[in-house]
């Protein structure tokens, strides 16, 4: 291939810049040949440990790891500074790019984090949370409190706040024994899975949309769970003019006992980013909603199999107990469950290891 002519302001005649190039490939030959050892073995190191982890790497080798990342770390600078060939950039980049993830990344895997999380990360990211959790907890009994005022005083909000189908029948006006109809058991199960998955659907978009908006110092997630309680207040009114307020309760706890808990902490979640944002202490804004976004994360997650568990509550026990009694023992359960977990299982991360959230 014919190399280009150089322009004539360059200093140099045409011939005169093959040299150059020359002894460009031949630095760049003369740089991998010094490097290419250490770039192998490191290669083979990770390779390894990819397949197999720690159990297949000798403790040379172990030991020579960190090394061997450095080497290739600045062997990549270099190539990028003197614009070495591609294929030997591109190379440098993958390797280090592996090599970092097993020197610096987790060491955990999947399992052993679940377990983790399960058996005391998620309990202990949730006390974290004691503060946001309490102010989260006072605005939604607030806003159930509100939706039943409103909804007394006109029943036009009642329809403002509960959504209403045509055959819906709780609505003002509606008869004992039509409110006893919307809280009686199903016959079968057909259909039941597939309306468990999308009441999670329902359930995760009220929660992420919760922890979402913290990032508006909270504020927004706050008026999230009034709106969302207010709907309970007006239909708490409802079926209390009919009397059969313990009646619904019973049909609500269920899931509910599941399901309110786990928008309370969604809710919780996104006030703690916010307030963290407006009150950051001695610390970066930037570095205090970071911390407050890992911690609230690892509770999202749980909410998440929060949310999982009330759609399949609501979606079978709800559906087919028919026992005013039998439906609070099973909410009244899922109740103790979730508060003995968060706030009586007290386990603490063992020394060295850390903490799974």
């Amino acid at each position: 291939m014919k190399l280009p002519a150089l322009p004539r302001w360059f200093g140099h005649r045409r011939d005169e810049a093959l040299p150059d190039l020359g002894s460009a490939a031949l630095r760049s030959d003369r740089f991998r040949q010094e490097r290419e050892g250490d770039w192998r073995r490191l290669d083979a190191i990770v390779t390894r440990m990819e397949r197999g982890g720690l159990r297949r790497i000798a403790d040379d080798d172990l030991i020579a790891l960190p090394a061997l990342y450095r080497i290739a770390a600045s062997s990549l600078a270099v190539a990028r500074e003197t614009s070495l060939d591609a294929a030997t950039l591109a190379y440098l980049d993958a390797l280090v790019q592996r090599a970092w993830f097993q020197v610096y990344g987790p060491r955990m895997g999947f399992v052993r984090w679940l377990r983790d999380f399960l058996l005391g990360g998620w309990s202990r990211a949730v006390r974290a949370l004691w503060l946001d959790i309490g102010i989260a907890l006072f605005v939604m009994v607030a806003g159930t409190i509100v939706g039943w005022l409103l909804a007394a005083q006109d029943e036009a909000w009642f329809y403002r706040l509960v959504p209403t189908g045509g055959g819906d029948s709780r609505t003002p006006g509606a008869s004992r024994d039509q409110l006893l109809a919307t809280l009686a058991a199903e016959d079968s199960t057909s259909g039941l899975s597939a309306f468990a998955a999308q009441l999670f659907g329902n359930n995760s978009a009220v929660c992420i949309l919760a922890f979402a908006l913290g990032f508006a110092f909270g504020i927004p997630s706050l008026l999230l769970l009034v709106h969302n309680m207010a709907l309970l207040g007006a239909l708490l009114w409802l079926f209390d003019g009919q009397r059969l307020v313990v009646e619904l309760a019973a049909w609500l706890s269920v899931h509910g006992t599941t399901e309110l808990f786990g928008i309370l902490l969604a809710g919780a979640a996104g006030l703690h980013i916010g307030r963290s944002m407006a009150f950051p202490g001695d610390s970066a804004v930037l570095d205090a909603a970071a911390a407050a976004g890992r911690r609230s994360a690892v509770v999202m997650v749980g909410v998440v199999i929060m949310m999982i568990v009330a759609a399949l509550l609501e979606a079978f026990p709800r559906q087919l107990v028919d026992d005013t009694a039998g439906r609070f023992v099973i909410g009244g359960t899922m109740l103790l469950v979730w508060l003995s977990y968060f706030f009586l299982y007290r386990v603490e991360p063992a020394p060295g290891r850390g903490d799974a959230a």
